[in-house]
């Protein structure tokens, strides 16, 4: 634990670095109005990093994360308007639509034995085909107003001086147990270590006798499951639903989770530094509108970012098996 808390600490370092420096260039950026609408578009992005953090501890990634909470979102709409209004029903569809969606994933991965980057690409393409001759493109609109008010909750409502009152948005309830729930997962469970022993050496992770299949499937029903939970939020925020919302976003989620020292490679990383690496990431992204700067940078620091944190995994990852050669020399 030591070990892990000494490489979050750079991470939480650049994060206060970055936001000194926006705070120099506009001060409106260290507003508690500005923190809190931060925050809030935050949340759909921690609660999806969660789940693609525990499948790259796998060694695997998933591209059709994007198409999937674009799935149980339209799943979750359709349901809000025509079968039931109840919020507690509309987030059990979404999480079990979630969970069945990443488990297909899981069957392919781990039964199949087709790589996690083809898997995904193909369910991306196959799902999101699906979602779009169903909705021709058209937003979801008309949801439930009990639903509607549920999204404007506010935790500690604070009221401003301009009139407008603000306070933590009630979708943290989603966050802050997602966040729970998966670091008991990874630190005090069996098949929590078993992810990090298949990331960091797969036949060795059988040797010690892990199920690597099993986990593999339950690690991409898991994202699933997060996926549902972070639709049900996203739909709360913008009170309707729109099927090209997430186009490209699976690029943001896996450089929020690189960014939080997540290796591509797998076996390492955290729940607290994939939170960090969200940060960082939005933090990024707020400062560029504040400083009117063009959003287009954002999808070019994605690209350094990804492209980046792989080729230093490769690099690290030769210099341990040199090292291992020596020894082995020796």
């Amino acid at each position: 634990m030591g070990v892990q808390k000494m490489k979050e600490l750079p991470i939480l370092c650049v994060l206060i670095g970055i936001s000194l420096i926006i705070t120099i260039a506009n001060p409106s950026f260290a507003t508690l109005e500005n923190m809190l609408d931060l925050l809030k578009g935050s949340l759909t992005l921690s609660i999806m990093a969660l789940g693609m953090l525990v499948v790259i501890l796998t060694g695997g990634i998933d591209v059709s994360a994007a198409s999937i909470i674009t799935a149980v979102t339209v799943i979750t709409g359709y349901f809000l308007l025509h079968i039931s209004s109840n919020l507690a029903a509309a987030l059990g569809v979404a999480v079990l639509a979630g969970t069945g969606l990443g488990l297909m994933n899981g069957v392919l991965v781990a039964r199949l034995k087709i790589p996690p980057i083809v898997t995904t690409l193909g369910t991306m393409s196959i799902i999101m085909g699906i979602v779009l001759y169903l909705t021709n493109g058209n937003w979801i609109t008309g949801i439930p107003e009990n639903f509607i008010r549920f999204g404007r909750l506010m935790i500690l409502r604070i009221p401003l001086k301009s009139g407008r009152v603000i306070g933590f948005p009630i979708q943290i309830a989603f966050l802050v147990p997602a966040a729970l729930l998966t670091w008991f997962l990874l630190k005090k469970t069996v098949p929590g270590r078993g992810v990090y022993a298949i990331g960091g050496n797969l036949e060795s992770a059988e040797r010690m006798g892990f199920k690597p299949n099993r986990i593999l499937m339950f690690v991409y029903a898991y994202e699933g499951f997060l996926i549902g939970l972070a639709a049900v939020s996203h739909t709360s925020i913008m009170r309707q639903v729109d099927p090209n919302a997430f186009l490209g976003f699976e690029m943001q989620v896996i450089a929020a989770v690189v960014l939080g020292g997540a290796s591509t490679l797998g076996g390492t990383g955290s729940v607290l530094g994939t939170l960090l690496g969200v940060a960082i990431f939005c933090v990024i992204n707020n400062g560029l509108i504040l400083m009117k700067i063009p959003t287009f940078w954002q999808k070019i620091a994605v690209g350094i970012i990804i492209t980046g944190s792989i080729a230093l995994d490769m690099a690290q990852k030769k210099r341990l098996e040199r090292k291992q050669i020596r020894v082995d020399l020796e």
